[in-house]
């Protein structure tokens, strides 16, 4: 190819690339023109999952929560992976990509740095977010990328019809592990802090509300967000979060976090969170423990309260956190990527695309 040809190449795909990217219209950071309705959110596509699953309740909080944002359909994306949770962006009535399996995070990452207009949300289930994609989630968190991610999870495989997941815990019975499984389970969060993620939570689906409220504040926190949902999969997995989940269960078992104010949880307020002289975290009664009763500080930069709370349960079956574990105020990734093009062109000046492709030894092959 000469380099006639070359330019005029360049010159094409460029062109190609802004009429591309000019479909999806860019906004000021927050702008709207008007209210929105769940409706406006709601896609024209049937909703296919197996009737009972925890996937329609979590849709449904987020066509609710999104119209009390303040963001529109067409600055929205969804993306997802692999998996029954992945089917989410056609539900919505916004940009979507249907990526493969566990590139969810990379391929939503490279949206955020080109486009930070954008508000970018990420879903995926544990199969798909921590075993395959496990390193693409990660360094998503840790570059504190401006997009949030929604895990979904029910602690199986269960598109592929019941296998046992890298949060199923140790001893499953599944098709793949007929024996049980060996494997010591991921914690999500403890990943996610471990990974210094600047936004850490978890909800669930039997509550719409709660998952409503924490979609609002992830959406709401300026850097990347990491929400764990608690999902049931009524056909391979039902009932796994029962013993924390089910209605008579939840004042007992769920321990609601709140920035600010003792851990505290039950009917009354009976019982609570302290630590022992060792730094260990313990479940214990309110009443006579008043002054070791731990102050839930979400905005502390060190990680490591936030982790000693995320392992105080060793499963759904022991008093459980939800809320917000950890938000911090971290430089979100795209805006530190700005500040080195700004400094580039300042100290370089302008580049030119074709001066860079011929910079080095060129052939011309006939």
């Amino acid at each position: 190819m000469s380099e006639n040809e070359t330019q005029e190449t360049i010159e094409a795909t460029s062109k190609e690339v802004e009429e591309l990217a000019e479909k999806i219209p860019a906004s000021s950071n927050g702008a709207t023109n008007g209210k929105t309705t769940k409706e406006d959110w709601t896609s024209d596509q049937i909703v296919r999952w197996c009737p009972g699953c925890g996937d329609y309740s979590i849709l449904t909080a987020m066509q609710l929560a999104l119209p009390e944002l303040n963001t529109r359909p067409e600055k929205t994306v969804f993306i997802s992976g692999i998996g029954c949770a992945a089917r989410f962006p056609y539900y919505m009535e916004t940009y979507g990509i249907h990526g493969i399996h566990g590139r969810a995070p990379a391929i939503a990452t490279g949206l955020a740095i080109a486009r930070p207009d954008l508000d970018i949300w990420v879903i995926g289930g544990d199969g798909d977010m921590l075993s395959i994609g496990g390193n693409h989630l990660i360094h998503a968190l840790r570059r504190n990328v401006k997009i949030k991610i929604l895990l979904f999870n029910n602690q199986i495989y269960g598109l592929t019809k019941g296998q046992y997941s890298p949060t199923s815990e140790v001893g499953k019975i599944t098709k793949s592990t007929p024996l049980g499984s060996l494997d010591e389970p991921f914690n999500p969060i403890s990943i996610a802090l471990g990974a210094q993620a600047s936004f850490v939570a978890r909800t669930h689906d039997m509550n719409r509300a709660h998952m409503q409220k924490t979609f609002k504040q992830a959406f709401e926190h300026e850097g990347g967000a990491f929400v764990e949902i608690y999902q049931n999969c009524n056909v391979f997995n039902d009932g796994i979060f029962d013993g924390v989940l089910k209605k008579d269960r939840r004042e007992e078992m769920l321990i609601q976090l709140e920035d600010g104010k003792p851990i505290t949880f039950g009917a009354n307020g009976e019982r609570g969170v302290a630590m022992t002289n060792q730094g260990k975290l313990e479940v214990v009664d309110a009443a006579g423990n008043e002054d070791r009763l731990l102050i839930h500080e979400a905005g502390r930069h060190n990680p490591t309260l936030a982790f000693a709370l995320s392992q105080i349960a060793r499963g759904p079956f022991e008093p459980t956190p939800v809320g917000i574990f950890r938000q911090v105020r971290r430089e979100e990734y795209s805006d530190g990527i700005q500040k080195q093009l700004d400094y580039a062109q300042k100290s370089k000046g302008e580049g030119k695309l074709e001066e860079l492709f011929n910079s080095r030894s060129t052939w011309e092959v006939k």
